[in-house]
């Protein structure tokens, strides 16, 4: 297998949240903690910072139907039109942190994690079409990487400090999750699971912050595949490309430098050839 390429050399202090957007033949990614918006154009082999707050973190977004994108802030869900340096605030979820990792479901209500704060751990909620915040999960530390498999009956979902992946009975019709079983548990010496897509075999790409690798699960949970990065920190994965054949992985320094972190610490990197793709990502509804 071909070794991953460095596309973009971003220095982001945590890349994540990459979205392939098939309306642009570009890939978005955030820089958390600095609240840049980036994207990528494969065409041109460019990037560009499309977004900037003023110091506000940025913890996930996803892209609507119209292809304008919702950004999750702290408490705050804005729309963001591509290429306008104006966002709308959309709604707002009583939480007590900033938004970590968030995914549309296939009728566009949006499950985002919210991180651990003062006043306890993170919270996992279900946004509504209409606007309505559900506490779906609580007291989860570090919600993180989420994704659905191919029959959309399973959710799988991200626990990072407790080296664990979930899969919960997904009901499209409700958006309800049950049953919840461990996937996956992690060794605590190879890494914490962060961000995770299933390709279109069914398999679960998990990233693996502090392991410097993603890893491919088959559906019984088992890996069969380990892609090593120069980067210690591997903080998501996605498909992207006209076909979704190629593999995005986002790394962070996270207030480190590449003496430590490794060479390619907050960098983008693309895999061409892993022998599988994706699906496109679901699109939420919610502005």
């Amino acid at each position: 297998m071909v070794s991953p390429k460095r596309v973009t050399d971003t220095h982001n202090g945590t890349g994540e949240g990459p979205l392939w957007h098939p309306d642009e033949d570009r890939l978005y990614w955030v820089d958390i903690p600095a609240g840049r918006l980036f994207r990528y154009a494969p065409s041109a082999d460019t990037h560009e910072i499309v977004y900037e707050t003023e110091g506000r973190p940025i913890g996930g977004f996803t892209i609507e139907a119209d292809g304008s994108l919702l950004l999750f802030m702290e408490r705050a869900i804005e729309r963001l039109v591509p290429d306008n340096d104006e966002t709308t605030v959309v709604t707002e979820i009583d939480a007590d942190t900033r938004f970590n990792d968030v995914i549309a479901d296939p009728d566009g209500r949006v499950f985002c994690g919210t991180m651990p704060g003062d006043e306890g751990l993170g919270d996992l909620y279900r946004l509504d079409t209409d606007g309505t915040a559900t506490v779906v999960l609580e007291d989860v530390d570090i919600p993180n990487g989420m994704g659905f498999s191919l029959n959309l009956e399973t959710f799988y979902f991200t626990e990072s400090k407790a080296h664990r992946i979930y899969a919960f009975d997904y009901d499209r019709d409700t958006g309800e999750l049950s049953n919840q079983q461990t996937f996956r548990k992690m060794p605590v010496d190879d890494g914490i699971p962060d961000g995770l897509t299933v390709d279109a075999d069914n398999h679960v790409w998990s990233a693996r912050w502090n392991g410097g690798k993603v890893v491919r699960y088959a559906p019984d949970g088992e890996p069969v595949i380990q892609i090593e990065l120069p980067a210690r920190k591997v903080s998501s994965v996605t498909f992207g490309g006209s076909e979704y054949d190629e593999l995005y992985l986002t790394t962070a320094l996270s207030g480190g430098d590449r003496s430590t972190e490794g060479d390619g610490a907050g960098a983008l990197f693309r895999l061409s050839d892993v022998g599988v793709g994706g699906t496109p990502q679901f699109r939420s509804r919610i502005a």
